[in-house]
């Protein structure tokens, strides 16, 4: 069994306990958080596991701890990153990777030099609903993408009980917290790279957050793919709002809810053709299946998904919409890219 090391028991935390305890190919060997309190709860829940204050503590107490399963804030990782990569320890590191794209390529690059796996935990690319879109542009069923709407609205309540609080602080906390998972799906279900991009951020008056909790952007793709992105983290209604339409050669298919009702029509069709997805425990679902990728990669293999290299791109995306917000122009993806 891998014997793995899980620091960060916040929220996101939380649901990775439950599913490596539910992975029968894992063991949840110890856990790991600065906070008494989490600690205690956490032990409390899962059997009294071995608890430390921090990584560095825990790897100096155990050798034989086989990866790391990193769900703390995306602040300050470069000493874990360093201390687990010494280690040889592989790495599954929840998005985003860091707050900077020069901070987020540092730990790729340590990494590397220790010849260990980086995983970044984009666990929508593992949603059934977007396995089923892959699925239906690969056997081109409305033909050939060449123009899309993606639209997420919501309100999110930064003070509930059951949500971080580090993102009401965070500079442009819509883009760095939700945003980059729609820009890796973008990437992820069209098989594109992004060229350019417009954009504008902002917070409305009655946003609780510090920065920008608003979104629009127009990006295009290789190819010439465009998509037309708005996302809000402070829209003024409690009901959400979500709907991904991607316009192709032969019809449509579309995304109403964030984790399924999916759909497809030819040009032609009078209604909807619904697409059948399996059943989905949200959260839990998909992160089961990114945590057995990542097993499946270090007992067997597999080629490593989500690579921390690989996520550069899309928080390059992230970097050239507040470059371009903030000069009014369009922004190439490429120039954000540092030099490596």
């Amino acid at each position: 069994m891998l014997k793995l090391l899980l620091a960060g028991l916040g929220v996101r935390g939380r649901h990775w306990a439950q599913v490596i305890l539910q992975e029968p190919r894992c063991q949840l060997a110890a856990i790991v958080d600065p906070d008494p309190a989490a600690l205690n709860r956490a032990k409390a829940d899962f059997e009294d596991r071995r608890a430390f204050p921090a990584v560095t503590d825990a790897l100096r107490a155990l050798d034989d701890i086989d990866a790391l399963v990193l769900a703390n804030p995306p602040t300050g990782r470069d000493a874990i990153v360093q201390a687990a990569a010494a280690r040889g320890l592989p790495m599954l590191i929840e998005k985003p990777l860091a707050l900077s794209l020069s901070e987020a390529l540092r730990l790729v690059q340590i990494a590397e030099a220790g010849g260990v796996a980086l995983m970044v935990g984009l666990n929508f690319r593992y949603l059934p609903v977007t396995m089923a879109i892959k699925k239906l542009l690969a056997d081109r069923t409305v033909g050939d993408a060449e123009f899309a709407r993606f639209t997420y609205e919501r309100w999110r309540d930064g003070q509930r009980p059951d949500l971080n609080k580090y993102p009401l602080r965070m500079d442009q906390p819509m883009l760095w917290e939700q945003s980059i998972h729609h820009f890796d799906l973008m990437r992820h279900v069209y098989e594109r790279e992004p060229l350019h991009v417009m954009c504008q951020t902002w917070n409305p008056g009655w946003s609780m957050y510090a920065d920008d909790s608003n979104v629009s952007a127009l990006f295009e793709f290789a190819g010439g793919l465009r998509v037309n992105y708005q996302g809000a983290w402070q829209g003024n209604w409690a009901a959400p709002g979500f709907e991904w339409r991607t316009d192709c050669s032969l019809g449509i298919i579309t995304q109403r809810e964030q984790f399924g009702a999916l759909s497809y029509a030819r040009r032609d069709d009078s209604a909807l053709t619904p697409v059948p997805l399996p059943p989905h425990e949200r959260w839990i679902s998909e992160t089961r299946a990114l945590l057995s990728a990542f097993v499946d990669h270090v007992q067997d293999a597999e080629p490593l998904e989500c690579s921390g290299r690989d996520h550069l791109f899309s928080l390059a995306m992230l970097a050239a919409c507040i470059k371009s917000s903030q000069t009014g122009v369009a922004v190439a993806i490429s120039d954000m890219l540092p030099a490596d």
